[in-house]
């Protein structure tokens, strides 16, 4: 077992919290999970599809505005959630989840690396939505180092902190995998957060 990895890194997802919820309108994959571990505020995750238009620069809201979500996760200190739209067609469908859900976000809401998520955020959902904390000490630092230098748990992610690879999977129809990863940054960030704390998060621009 290489270091860093937890075990039963390529096991299932709990079958009974994973659910595909058409009869509420969403025809997507929902993850749902009890967590207990206190602490205030929601922390916030989402995966993506797209690329980034580096015409601008990094607090710009543009370099991001060709980014589309295909995940999005939360965990406050009782129940960790992630949707997950199962292809491109469903994306829409997910963007109007995910504006219900962020009017009933606990606060103060977390991010690694608030200019992502408030971009994507604000380009997809038309929302300025204003995270209140920011979880990476550092503008640019990678969660891969953070989490080896604060020796925080793998969390049975598959990809090892490599967004890229679960770009991959999701696009190639593997959401179970692609889902654990999420769930992975959700625990990941959570355990950051509580040995770290968090800071201001960093200015940005919003513009269409």
């Amino acid at each position: 077992m290489e270091r860093g990895q937890a075990p039963g890194t390529h096991g299932p997802l709990p079958r009974h919290h994973l659910s595909n919820p058409k009869s509420r309108g969403f025809f997507m994959k929902n993850y749902q999970e009890k967590v207990d571990v206190p602490f205030d505020g929601t922390i916030i995750d989402i995966e993506s599809i797209g690329s980034f238009n580096n015409l601008y620069s990094d607090n710009d809201s543009r370099l991001y505005k060709n980014i589309k979500p295909t995940i999005f996760g939360s965990i406050n200190s009782k129940e960790l959630k992630i949707l997950c739209a199962e292809n491109e067609e469903e994306i829409k469908l997910l963007i109007k989840k995910i504006n219900l859900e962020l009017h009933d976000l606990t606060r103060p809401v977390y991010a690694f690396n608030t200019r992502f998520e408030s971009s994507v955020i604000y380009h997809s959902c038309g929302l300025k939505l204003p995270i209140d904390r920011e979880i990476n000490i550092q503008t640019k630092e990678k969660k891969k180092y953070a989490v080896q230098n604060n020796n925080v748990d793998n969390h049975n992610d598959p990809f090892f902190d490599d967004g890229y690879k679960c770009l991959l999977a999701w696009q190639q129809g593997d959401h179970e995998n692609s889902i654990k990863h999420n769930r992975s940054c959700l625990l990941k960030e959570r355990d950051l957060l509580l040995l770290r704390g968090s800071r201001k998060p960093d200015e940005l621009v919003f513009l269409d």
